[in-house]
């Protein structure tokens, strides 16, 4: 989405509350490899501005009248191409509407009294393919509702059930919150092996990220929440 000619990650701010917007803009606006370039009350405008801007990365309230964070998430993450990262706004570490838009399609998540440098490198993160992932209390959020979950459709039990062992294997420690580094050590193959290993995953699983596998893992029932100390 950003061509040679423009590095910058483009950026959507979406928050219904002015001064959250603003203040939120205007502190990624100081980052010389950070463009703004709109901004939006609701999840209908994030919609439009996104079709319109094509940002990178849109920093999305989840709790907004009409349209909330969770469906202009989904129709971000259903629409042509492959969109926007979505990087949620919240207030409460364990709210419920955050695993619910990491269902929809988001990549991570964030609280709204984040210092600036963490802010600055979870949109970096976010804007390079990676799942904001590396919190605990992003494992424990989603370990915690999807224990409360039904059980696995019959179609993802069938989607598990065509990866490999290794690939199991492989799914099972992001689900863990490893990196590929981390991964890597852990089967002694190589950082590249991996990579390979976890596109196959997002593949066959028909994901877009790796907190999409992660989410797929609780709830097929692969990775029990709490279970061998992971959350």
């Amino acid at each position: 989405m950003t061509g040679a000619s423009s590095p910058r990650v483009r950026i959507v701010v979406v928050d219904d509350h002015l001064v959250v917007r603003a203040g939120f803009a205007e502190l990624l606006a100081t980052q010389p490899d950070f463009e703004v370039v709109g901004t939006a009350v609701d999840g209908a405008q994030a919609v439009r501005a996104c079709r319109d801007l094509g940002p990178d990365v849109v920093l999305m309230d989840v709790r907004m009248p009409g349209m909330d964070g969770i469906e202009a998430t989904r129709r971000l993450a259903a629409g042509p191409g492959e969109g926007p990262r979505v990087l949620i706004l919240t207030t409460f570490d364990l709210d419920e509407y955050v695993y619910d838009a990491l269902r929809a399609g988001a990549s991570g998540f964030l609280l709204k009294d984040v210092t600036a440098e963490r802010l600055f490198d979870a949109v970096r993160v976010i804007a390079a393919g990676e799942a904001l992932l590396a919190p605990g209390v992003t494992r424990r959020l989603i370990g915690e509702f999807a224990r409360l979950r039904t059980g696995p459709s019959p179609e993802a039990a069938a989607a598990l059930a065509a990866l490999t062992p290794r690939e199991t294997q492989v799914l099972r420690l992001i689900a863990e919150g490893l990196s590929n580094l981390e991964i890597a050590a852990r089967l002694t193959v190589t950082e590249e092996t991996v990579k390979t290993h976890v596109s196959r995953v997002l593949g066959k699983l028909g994901l877009r990220d790796r907190t999409q596998a992660v989410v797929a893992a609780y709830e097929t029932g692969l990775v029990v929440p709490g279970a061998r100390g992971t959350l």
